[in-house]
């Protein structure tokens, strides 16, 4: 019994050889198992946060085209899953009749497994990437489930880009915008404003400029993601900072300039305000980096994990005896003790920073691994060897012990080289040996 409107080669009247019933045992086993795997991908793409994003933000630019082409794709990859989900069923029904089908049977079977089986309906037919089939057309499964996982790592390069950009970008340009914020308010304290002062107009510039980037950034972010050379994996690359760094340096040169014109015009006490300010954001991030550190205690089985000192009491104890000298009017003494502080407080703030991030590598090595995990996870499912045992165990481990809390870095990291070196071997071809 032939597919309706089926050519000859999807009929029962294969065009090849027939299948003998291992053969159509082993095929139909390994295609089933693609099909999950597939499943499963598609799955974990309609709920990945990305994706939700992009569906839900007003998009322009590179981004709005990129991401209707990818909405086709993903419906073509839904339709063709569908078509190879009957296909497969059909194929499963046929070969569940009997337990040693007759030679029609198997002709049919073999037409099925090998040949044009899948049939897409006319109307699920977007175009993928300029190399979709025409409507209607038929496909064999092998063609189907290839053409799958292409389309399936071109949507998750799109979505995974967008995340990493809106992760990024935002969160980092409304830092510098509340830095941008202190300082302005600084400059004008001291009558640094537009018109008045050069470093005035950069500010209003450099305010203007954030402000366009970060509406670009979330209506476009694919307009700044710049991909890996060489990478083939979903997502390889980074954010593209270029004209975040720029302002960042900019707005830098103006406060060293505005700092520079407190020197001159302000006295003593704006001195001591900026080195309370200072160590006031040296506690908060040694604050910061206490909190981070219980996290990563709790998430994280790492003893290497340094401890984050205490406040600065020495440094605050001398910015009181500075305050001391300027309310007794004892200048020659307290110049020299401002000098002293101001670098001190500065070497502070860049240590809580440098403990803050010292705290959080276990997180970013864990993250680094995660990403590790599912790369070679994706390759190994475009190759078709994501269903071997071995394979599928080494990758639960890791993912087990990744996905865990807490968390052994050492044994997850072993984990992970063990499944990358499995994977490793399963992609090089065995040689044969000389009888063979």
């Amino acid at each position: 019994m032939g597919v309706p409107g089926s050519n000859p080669g999807a009929t029962g009247e294969p065009q090849g050889p027939v299948m003998d019933v291992d053969e159509a045992d082993r095929a139909l086993a390994r295609l089933c198992a693609e099909h999950e795997a597939i499943e499963t991908s598609l799955l974990a793409l309609q709920d990945h946060a990305g994706r939700r994003l992009l569906e839900g933000a007003e998009l322009t630019g590179v981004t709005k085209s990129r991401w209707a082409a990818t909405e086709e794709v993903i419906g073509f990859l839904w339709t063709c899953f569908d078509a190879c989900t009957a296909t497969l069923d059909r194929a499963r029904e046929l070969r569940s009749r009997r337990r040693w089908p007759t030679d029609g049977e198997l002709a049919e079977l073999t037409a099925l497994v090998r040949e044009a089986g899948v049939v897409l309906p006319p109307s699920g037919d977007p175009a993928l990437a300029g190399d979709a089939p025409e409507p209607g057309e038929r496909m064999t499964l092998r063609t189907a489930i290839d053409r799958m996982n292409s389309g399936y790592a071109q949507a998750l390069e799109v979505v995974v880009a967008a995340e990493a950009v809106w992760s990024a970008l935002p969160a980092r340009i409304d830092m510098l915008s509340a830095e941008l914020r202190r300082t302005r308010s600084l400059a004008h304290s001291v009558g640094v404003r537009p018109g008045e002062h050069p470093a005035g107009d950069r500010l209003e510039r450099i305010t203007d400029e954030l402000t366009a980037l970060r509406a670009e950034v979330v209506s476009d972010p694919l307009a700044y993601w710049t991909p890996a050379r060489g990478s083939s994996a979903p997502g390889g690359g980074r954010p593209d900072t270029t004209r975040y760094d720029r302002e960042a340096r900019a707005l830098e040169d103006v406060r060293r300039e505005i700092e520079a014109v407190l020197d001159v015009r302000q006295d003593a006490e704006q001195r001591l305000h900026r080195l309370r300010d200072v160590l006031s954001r040296a506690d908060r991030t040694l604050t910061e980096a206490r909190q981070a550190r219980g996290e990563v205690l709790a998430k994280i089985a790492a003893s290497e994990v340094p401890a984050v000192s205490g406040p600065p009491t020495a440094l605050h104890e001398q910015l009181s005896t500075a305050a001391s000298y300027r309310r007794h009017g004892q200048w020659h003494r307290l110049s020299p003790l401002l000098d002293s502080l101001e670098q001190r407080a500065e070497d502070e703030l860049l240590r809580a920073r440098e403990s803050l991030t010292a705290v959080t590598a276990p997180l970013a090595v864990r993250a680094e691994l995660r990403g590790r995990l599912d790369a070679c996870k994706a390759r190994l499912a475009r190759q078709g060897l994501a269903g071997d045992p071995l394979l599928a165990e080494r990758y639960d481990t890791a993912r087990r012990m990744l996905w865990s809390a807490p968390c052994d870095l050492r044994a997850a990291e072993r984990a992970v080289l063990r499944y990358q070196e499995a994977a490793a071997e399963a992609l090089v071809p065995r040689r044969r040996r000389p009888e063979e």
